[in-house]
This record gives structure tokens, C-alpha cells and sequence, in this order.
């Protein structure tokens, strides 16, 4: 799942939301945003049983995937591009 929020300026924050334990391990959001980098946006497990991670962007057109433990990639359910 993804959140938009409104920031100050033109920034708007983006929460990527996955569940806890699904897939297992350690997961990154990896895009255009922040140069396909392994690790900068890492989803950290929250109370609620879900994992996140919020990334303030400017306006534009972001390619993203996900990267799971053992080089595993993903995709989110609601598509791999946003528009902001």
C-alpha cells in the first residue's frame, strides 16, 4: 500500500507499506528516487503487524520496486510508478 501527505513546499511524503512478515527478511524500496540504492529506504517492522518506510519527494514521476533479502525483487500491488 502507498500514502501520500501533503509536506511543506512542493514535498510531498510517500509511505510504502508492507506487511510484517511477508516476504521474510530485510526490504528496501529502491526507484529512481533514490538511484535503485539497496538499503537507503529500508521498511522497518511497525507495531500494527506492517513494515514501512515514508520518503519526502518532489513533484514528478518516480519509478519503484521492492528488494527483499536474497535479491529478491517485487512489486507493489497498486503498480511500480507514482506521479506526484
Amino acid at each position: 500500500m502507498i500514502k501520500r501527505s501533503k509536506l511543506f513546499g512542493n514535498k510531498t511524503r510517500v509511505t510504502f507499506t508492507l506487511p510484517a512478515d511477508e516476504p521474510s527478511g530485510v526490504v528496501s524500496v529502491v526507484g529512481t528516487f533514490n538511484d535503485w540504492q539497496p538499503g537507503k529506504h529500508e521498511l522497518q517492522v511497525r507495531r500494527n503487524g506492517t513494515r514501512t518506510v515514508s520518503v519526502p519527494l518532489d513533484p514528478g514521476e518516480y519509478q519503484f520496486r521492492y528488494l527483499a533479502t536474497g535479491g529478491v525483487w517485487f512489486d507493489d500491488p497498486e503498480g511500480s510508478e507514482l506521479r506526484l
